[in-house]
């Protein structure tokens, strides 16, 4: 079955500009903070993977939206994930691990995609070729980064009094 767009499907190549790479609202808080923030998110999601509903080893994804014209990238909330849609979302990082030994996770991510989205090679294909594309343009400029409602995270103070805001 093909999908009208990439919007339509559930589990989506989520390729992080180059001039963005290391940025993360993580490693903007001591590790005990993230931890909360994570348990948060995990609690929020019933311990399930909020993409295919796995309940494997969870890991706290960070949603980010990107202004290709004023180029911002805002922190959009969170998303409870399993090892294998975080890698799928990551493809590009995926690559980098089978090139480093891992040789039979990139199979593995894309028959994870295709089952997800119901999808065939196809659709994988001009999927993964779009990401690449978005990718090589974004990766061309620098960009504002944007915590919005998150940026009380990042202070502690704050952090204690505040509950993580909801993706809503």
């Amino acid at each position: 079955m093909e999908k009208t767009s990439d919007h339509d499907l559930p589990l989506r190549i989520e390729l992080v500009p180059k001039t963005c790479w290391n940025f993360t609202l993580r490693k903007l808080m001591p590790r005990s903070r993230w931890n909360k923030v994570r348990q948060k998110v995990f609690e929020r999601a019933g311990h399930t993977c909020e993409i295919c509903g796995a309940k494997d080893k969870l890991n706290c994804h960070e949603i980010w939206e990107y202004d290709g014209t004023k180029h911002i990238q805002k922190m959009a909330g969170f998303q409870a994930v399993c090892d294998l849609c975080h890698h799928v979302k990551h493809f590009g990082m995926a690559q980098v691990l089978a090139d480093r030994g891992y040789a039979d996770l990139i199979d593995t991510l894309i028959e994870h995609f295709k089952a997800v989205n119901g999808v065939e090679d196809r659709e994988f294909d001009s999927h993964v070729k779009k990401a690449f594309r978005v990718w090589k343009q974004r990766s061309q400029h620098e960009w504002e980064t944007d915590l919005g409602r998150f940026d009380s995270l990042i202070q502690s103070k704050a952090f204690r009094r505040a509950e993580v805001p909801t993706n809503n």
